[in-house]
């Protein structure tokens, strides 16, 4: 009898001990909370690697919520031909993991570079049938060769986008910060005004019901910026500023 009480005594104590381990912080075996858990993320790569063949399709008049425009563009690229399509697809496909490693779920506008379209309206008409909780637009401008730096394009009170307009610029202050601190790309010093400019003619902004600004990564026109934009190491770096932007928004700071 009396061993039995023993190894009745040990086998509790073995619970209980189990137990505490449990609930003692950083040996739980539940995960830990993600930071975008439950949100909505909408992300448009710009323009489509085989824009290029399809110069009809492009040209097709759209109505981007304040006047006609062209249903979208081939993009710029460097002297050394390397597309803003190939490098805004694989900024997307950078964040894309981080966002969903993160908890989030990802609406992309396009499944791949290697496609035509779609037109800058239709792009905005998919985030905003997702009810994406924040989207960006990602690029890269094709400016004078002598111009350096990153600006972030923030909306005008256009009709869809009027309920949005002061989160978005919430959220632009964001991806400037995030920029700065976490990419080597600097302040625009040829576009904008300190790394900002608001913009009413883009299908993309005038036509979102959801906080969005469009960010123009840097000018591939450039030699020392287009060093950075091609460089796979860089892409990822924007692609952390930019998911550290979306993260600080959503918690409101």
């Amino acid at each position: 009898m009396a061993g039995s009480g023993l190894l009745a005594a040990v086998a509790a104590l073995a619970v209980v001990t189990s137990a505490t381990a449990s609930a003692t912080p950083g040996t739980s075996a539940a995960a830990a909370p993600k930071p975008l858990a439950g949100k909505i993320i909408g992300i448009d790569p710009g323009h489509n690697g085989k824009n290029y063949t399809d110069p009809a399709f492009l040209d097709k008049q759209i109505w981007n919520g304040r006047e006609w425009e062209d249903c979208d563009t081939t993009g710029t690229e460097t002297h050394g031909g390397y597309t803003e399509a190939k490098f805004n697809w694989l900024v997307a496909q950078d964040l894309v993991k981080i966002l969903k490693k993160d908890g989030a779920k990802v609406v992309l506008t396009r499944k791949s570079n290697d496609g035509v379209g779609p037109c800058v309206n239709t792009r905005a008409h998919i985030l905003d049938r997702a009810h994406a909780d924040v989207s960006i637009d990602i690029h890269a401008d094709g400016g004078p060769a002598s111009g350096r730096g990153f600006t972030v394009l923030e909306p005008v009170a256009d009709g869809p986008n009027d309920k949005v307009i002061k989160s978005s610029i919430r959220f632009g202050k964001d991806v400037h910060a995030a920029l700065l601190k976490y990419s080597p790309m600097q302040i625009s010093d040829y576009y904008g005004h300190n790394g900002y400019i608001f913009r009413n003619d883009l299908a993309g902004l005038n036509l979102t019901t959801m906080p969005k600004v469009l960010i123009e990564c840097g000018n591939m026109r450039n030699s020392d910026d287009a060093r950075l934009l091609t460089a796979r190491r860089v892409q990822r770096e924007i692609a952390r500023a930019l998911s550290v932007a979306i993260i600080r928004f959503l918690a409101g700071h």
